[in-house]
């Protein structure tokens, strides 16, 4: 015979809330038993009565109607409504209503959009190297959302497997229903990427305000704020959903301290809702040199390159923000001058790039040696970075830049934008600052280094000078600040604005 769903969550919350007393009897004999571990009205019980009983993380208005229920007409009363709403919606999914497990003094890692995307550059490629040093070094649980989000599950082998190493890009496809989701109660939620989907960030916020979890995010900008032009259509309200609930988070670890200082502003402007806001620190990306063998090499050099010309790459997705169409006027520029050399653009298609693929479409019919290429393994891009004479990434604003970084790691020149994250990479040398504005100006920085041969083994010295950093020793630092550093709170931060204990 089945289990009953609704039984075995009352006895999860008991065994949480009351481990002393019996987890056997009918089911109002177990609602009663809870009613009385509850007692007093509480944000942070009634969350987990919430997100048990109804197997579904709540939203914040409804942990504060049930707290409020509780103070006018007691525990029981409260609850019996609500093991009388599962119940019902028990009753109409009858075999698909999944059992709650509750997780005690565990580190779980949401990874929901990298686990189930093919997508492997930026924010993914930032997660899964991470998730390759923690998954080798803590204890872990990753963790992705239900088809509504609005439940916490463990993922499948398949996406946890794509998480770490992006090997299973059809992973999302095998996920058919949710037999268990899983309730963190005492342990440590890390969101490591962007999530802005409203039934998410929903339940994320009063996760973070009420419950009984310390709360940590990986900050990669604010650019939906900040330069809310190049940004698509409804970014920036989904942008403010998550900050809506990431101002609830205990700790905030910024990617670079640009993008530290964009969450430190926004922080200040919290005190106007009287919220005290995250902790916010800057644990700056690494410069990473991925390896690549002769064979590698090769393939890099028939992927990217044009009739052995000297290869100017650009890598990243061509949304407005990264400022491609300037690339592509000042290479025409350059074209035009008699300069011989081929454009290689690396990245996925993004929203607005209709007249990016619209002027490269009329610069190949013209003639001239430019290629894109949309997917790659890792050893294309790292031969790309190699053989290329320089990298180019003029972006309007950045949380971290990280193809400036990774190109200066091998010990390519970059030309790059003269202020924010990008000019904090730069500053330990091998790169020339533009303003990304001018495309006189990207151009002539472009002619420098890919003509003239001081300008670039001047630059190329400086980059293979400056120090190195890898995905370990950065992967350490933010498992210092996200979960080491969660007793480091000061006490008034610890309270405010989590509801009563």
């Amino acid at each position: 015979m089945a289990t009953d769903p609704i039984k075995q969550r009352l006895r999860e919350l008991l065994a949480t809330l009351a481990p002393e007393v019996s987890g056997s009897g009918s089911t109002a004999d177990l609602t009663s038993r809870v009613a009385r571990a509850i007692g007093r009205p509480r944000d942070d019980v009634a969350w987990l009565v919430l997100a048990v009983v109804t197997a579904r993380l709540p939203e914040r208005q409804s942990v504060i109607d049930l707290r409020r229920a509780i103070a006018l007409d007691g525990a029981e009363p409260a609850l019996r409504d609500i093991v009388s709403a599962a119940r019902r919606r028990a009753a109409l999914r009858a075999g698909f209503e999944p059992r709650v497990r509750i997780l005690q003094g565990e580190t779980l890692v949401d990874v929901q959009h990298t686990a189930r995307t093919g997508l492997a550059t930026g924010i993914q490629r930032v997660v899964r190297m991470t998730l390759q040093q923690w998954s080798a070094q803590h204890e872990i649980l990753l963790v992705g959302w239900n088809s509504r989000l609005d439940a916490l599950r463990m993922l499948t082998d398949r996406e946890r497997e794509n998480a770490i190493h992006g090997t299973d890009r059809d992973a999302a496809s095998a996920v058919r229903s949710v037999p268990e989701v899983v309730v963190p109660w005492e342990s440590t939620y890390i969101l490591p990427e962007l999530a802005i989907e409203g039934e998410r960030t929903s339940r994320m916020l009063a996760l973070a305000e009420f419950s009984r979890n310390e709360t940590a995010v990986v900050g990669f900008d604010c650019v939906p704020l900040t330069s809310a032009e190049t940004v698509g259509v409804g970014m920036g309200g989904a942008f403010g959903k998550n900050l809506a609930a990431v101002a609830r988070f205990g700790r905030v670890a910024a990617i670079s301290e640009a993008a530290a200082n964009e969450y430190r502003g926004w922080v200040d402007m919290l005190g106007g809702a009287n919220l005290a806001g995250p902790t916010v620190s800057a644990v700056v990306l690494p410069s990473d040199v991925g390896e690549v063998d002769d064979d590698g090499l090769e393939r890099a050099r028939e992927a990217l390159t044009i009739e052995d010309l000297p290869l100017l790459l650009c890598v990243g997705s061509h949304e407005p923000r990264k400022n491609h169409l300037a690339v592509l006027a000042a290479a025409e520029f350059l074209w035009r001058k008699g300069h011989r050399f081929s454009l290689a653009f690396v990245g996925g298609n993004s929203w607005g790039d209709t007249e990016f693929k619209t002027q490269v479409a009329q610069l190949r019919r013209l003639g001239r040696p430019l290629t894109t290429v949309t997917a790659i393994s890792d050893d294309i891009l790292w031969g790309g970075y190699r053989i290329a004479r320089a990298t180019v990434f003029p972006s309007f604003n950045e949380g971290f830049g990280l193809p400036v970084a990774e190109s200066l790691a091998v010990g390519t020149p970059v030309v790059t934008s003269a202020f924010g994250s990008m000019r904090e990479i730069a500053a330990a040398g091998g790169a020339l600052l533009v303003d990304p504005r001018s495309d006189a100006d990207v151009a002539r920085a472009l002619e420098d280094v890919l003509f003239d041969d001081a300008v670039n083994e001047k630059l190329r010295a400086e980059a293979l000078a400056r120090p190195k950093r890898g995905w370990a020793e950065y992967a350490a630092e933010l498992w210092e600040v996200l979960v080491d550093g969660s007793n480091s709170v000061p006490d008034d931060r610890a309270t405010t604005g989590r509801g009563e204990r």
